[in-house]
């Protein structure tokens, strides 16, 4: 009796390791999933640190200097200087 209870607890032993390795709170799954949210996380963060570089260097040059005010004041303003003429141009149908 007890030589055969050996095996039974060593495999009861192998059967308990197997289940936590796949369905466990270290899954295999849950290992590979968890890997690919950082993954994509790493990706969000990338963006928004180019988006921060980005609007980093536009609030330096906004303080530096009055060229990239200028700028945006004629692209998103549509303002121009003293005598001076706005011109718009569209591409559209050409006539018949």
């Amino acid at each position: 009796m007890g030589s055969r209870l050996v095996p039974v607890v060593l495999l009861a032993l192998l059967a308990a390791l197997h289940a936590q390795l796949w369905l466990g709170r270290g899954s295999v799954p849950r290992v590979n999933a968890m890997q690919h949210r950082i993954e994509v996380q790493k990706a969000a963060n990338d963006q928004a640190r180019q988006a921060n570089e980005r609007l980093a260097s536009e609030v330096h040059d906004l303080k530096e200097g009055l060229d990239m005010v200028e700028e945006k004041a004629r692209s998103e303003l549509g303002m121009v200087k003293p005598n001076e003429i706005y011109v718009q141009y569209t591409r559209g149908t050409p006539p018949r």
